[in-house]
């Protein structure tokens, strides 16, 4: 009865990290298209606001990846990828809503100005949703990483760890000095 719930709440963690994953992607994608509408060949600010988001759909891909694959490789990837996305993210939305006409001139938009800032400011809403989203997904990573530890999936788990700890004994035993 144990293994069936913890396997129904590994199943449920992976659900939801994947739909949290495909959430980050639409986002991201709707922001580069908010961008794109300020002005649609971008300057160096527009394009590196662009290359942002698509980092970001990038990492989510790279985590639907890594959960799907069970590789450190693409683990590792997923998490270098997430944490330094979300901390732009986090940081673009915050210079979205302090400085919004600061941000509009760095941009060269050719909309109006007002109606240019309801649209960076949906985009810095946007922002905020995928800083939030990133983290989450960071959790989820963690804690799908760890179930996998635990049942002994592909990274070895349980087995390896109880191999792994007589093997460590002897290595102990047969140390000059006591640990």
């Amino acid at each position: 009865m144990g293994l069936t719930s913890d396997a129904q709440s590994h199943h449920k963690t992976h659900k939801f990290f994947l739909i949290c994953n495909y959430v980050l992607i639409g986002a991201a994608s709707s922001c580069i298209f908010l961008t794109l509408s300020l002005r649609l060949v971008p300057s160096g600010a527009g394009a590196l606001l662009v290359l942002l988001h698509i980092a970001t759909i990038a990492g989510a891909i790279s985590g639907c990846n890594a959960v799907s694959a069970g590789s450190n490789k693409w683990y590792a990837a997923h998490m270098v990828a997430t944490v330094l996305t979300a901390i732009f993210q986090g940081s673009i939305s915050v210079l979205i809503f302090t400085t919004t006409s600061n941000f509009l001139t760095a941009l060269n938009s050719y909309v109006k100005e007002d109606d240019a800032a309801v649209i960076l400011k949906m985009a810095g809403g946007l922002c905020v949703l995928m800083f939030v989203l990133e983290w989450l997904v960071l959790t989820l990573a963690f804690f799908l990483r760890y179930y996998s530890f635990v049942e002994g999936g592909r990274t070895g788990g349980m087995e390896c760890g109880r191999a792994g700890g007589k093997v460590m004994e002897e290595d102990l035993k047969a140390m000059p000095f006591h640990v």
